[in-house]
């Protein structure tokens, strides 16, 4: 009986990422945070872009045009090419530029989500940790949720439901 439990309790705690692949494990997160932002920046009035929760903290904008930023150059790593953004979207104030931005972002992101396993446990250099591409794509998918919190914020205090809070409205 011990060993039958074992054995059980053994497979119930393989992760998902073990069972679907560590890349593949990793899409849902990537995919919730990729459709709260890109629908984020599509929702939010141009007007707003320049609001800051306080003044020393980043605009809806910089924050959006951080993300895109951001995914480019984790996105590069993971895929171990240089990354092809040459715009600073944290720079960039108009809506229809910073929402091409993250599309942009998250279009060539995709691209990184979709490495086989064996190409994401290639090494790379993340901010001088030593990891593997993986972990640059875990990393990211943390970043962007990370980000998109700070955006349910601004959604909130501009009287605005945000994009995860509007599924079954």
């Amino acid at each position: 009986m011990k060993m039958l439990t074992v054995a059980v309790l053994s497979l119930v705690a393989v992760p998902l990422t073990a069972q679907t692949g560590a890349v593949a494990g990793m899409s849902a997160i990537y995919g919730a945070a990729r459709g709260n932002l890109v629908k984020s920046a599509e929702m939010m009035p141009e007007e707003n872009y320049s609001f800051q929760a306080t003044p020393e903290v980043r605009s809806f904008g910089q924050i959006i045009g951080h993300v895109a930023n951001a995914n480019f150059m984790f996105c590069s790593l993971a895929l171990g090419e240089k990354s092809p953004n040459s715009t600073d979207f944290e720079k960039t104030t108009d809506k229809a530029g910073l929402v091409k931005g993250i599309k942009d972002s998250f279009a060539y992101c995709d691209k990184a989500y979709a490495i086989s396993d064996a190409n994401g446990l290639m090494s790379a250099d993340l901010f001088g940790m030593k990891t593997n591409r993986i972990g640059v794509l875990s990393f990211n998918s943390g970043h962007d949720m990370e980000h998109y919190g700070n955006i349910v914020t601004y959604f909130r205090l501009k009287g605005m439901v945000p994009p995860s809070s509007q599924r079954g409205m």
